[in-house]
């Protein structure tokens, strides 16, 4: 059973979303197996707080992305449904909302393209 953490916690920030659940996913494994010592179970625990953490950034990250998108598709000429800015949330951004994109600093997942 592994239960060291395979990059130190100052790298979950550069993690890219597929990485980080996937490491959460062996997290929690491990947590769920038991680990031999109460210092060892704790250290997983918050490593998985950290990899949970990051995973939610990137989501927010690309929820606000899809909604500036499903946004500026309803404000182009011709686009498919005139009405969709005023479906609920469509004209929102991630940056309003507790823990948004701008405030998280989630990353452009484009960007790692």
């Amino acid at each position: 059973m592994q239960t060291a953490p395979e990059t130190p916690p100052a790298e979950v920030a550069g993690l890219g979303y597929e990485q980080a659940r996937d490491e959460l996913v062996r997290v929690v494994t491990a947590l769920e197996q038991g680990s031999p010592t109460l210092e060892e179970s704790l250290a997983l625990w918050e490593r998985g707080e950290a990899l949970a953490r990051r995973c939610e950034e990137w989501l927010i990250g690309a929820k606000a992305r899809l909604d500036a998108a499903r946004s500026g598709a309803s404000e182009q000429p011709g686009a498919a449904r005139s009405g969709a800015s005023e479906q609920p949330g469509a004209a929102r951004s991630g940056a309003s909302e507790p823990g948004g994109a701008a405030r998280s600093g989630a990353p452009d997942p484009a960007a790692e393209r």
